[in-house]
């Protein structure tokens, strides 16, 4: 009763309000109505490997659907998806968490993120965010993907090793680059943390990340993954740019 009663004389100082513009909401960490039909939520049909809408149509034969990019570059990984498409709020959200200190961000986020991930969900699943560089580290004072794969493992019921990976040595800013240059960049730079080997062996592994543009992050991710014993890669991002959106 007194938790009840302290939460909201909580909620009559701080009223719960929109994520993205401040507008007050029926709960916290909501989007009122206006945000939520201008957050581009990805439904539908999507790309198996990276989760990105697809046209609608009839499935593949082996109900493998694969958009032009993932068909044109292999993926290390074996299925993929994302919440939101990368533009509009889906980048004001990404660009809060990791620019804006908005580390809140992190529990809708996760939510969205957790339906999203159901079709990659396995009872052997461990979570694990891409790292960061301890410099970078240093400098933003969090890893966002770190953030998104800790509420999302409370999200799915699934465990997480936030050091699964290390990033050995520091990578330049991948702004700009294109998409050989970006995975030329990255090549070799992750690998499996040597104190955590034992978690990853003979198990699947869901990799977490806040935005996939050209997958050169994450495929790092995956080779070092599937290096370390891993006998699963599945890849789930926050936002997931997109060429025509």
């Amino acid at each position: 009763m007194k938790a009840t009663r302290f939460q909201s004389a909580i909620r009559l100082v701080y009223p719960p309000r929109c994520t993205f513009c401040g507008d007050l909401v029926d709960s916290d960490f909501g989007l009122c109505g206006p945000c939520w039909r201008d957050t581009p939520f990805i439904a539908g049909q999507v790309c198996d490997l990276c989760g990105v809408p697809l046209p609608a149509g009839p499935d593949a034969p082996d109900d493998v659907l694969t958009c032009d990019e993932c068909l044109s570059l292999p993926r290390p990984w074996d299925a993929g998806r994302a919440a939101l498409i990368y533009k509009g709020n889906g980048r004001k959200m990404a660009l809060m968490l990791k620019h804006g200190d908005r580390q809140d961000v992190a529990g809708p986020a996760a939510t969205w993120m957790a339906r999203a991930a159901q079709p990659l969900l396995k009872p052997d699943t461990l979570i694990a965010p891409v790292p960061l560089h301890w410099l970078r580290l240093l400098k933003r004072r969090y890893n966002q993907a770190a953030l998104l794969a800790r509420a999302l493992s409370g999200e799915v019921d699934r465990p997480i090793c936030p050091d699964l990976l290390i990033r050995p040595r520091a990578t330049p800013s991948l702004g700009g680059l294109g998409r050989d240059a970006r995975f030329a960049a990255l090549n070799g730079t992750i690998a499996v943390h040597p104190r955590r080997r034992n978690r990853l062996a003979g198990r699947h592994v869901l990799l977490v990340d806040d935005v996939m543009t050209s997958g050169a992050t994450l495929a790092a991710a995956s080779e070092a993954c599937r290096a370390g014993g891993a006998i699963g890669v599945d890849i789930l991002v926050l936002a997931r740019a997109a060429k025509d959106a």
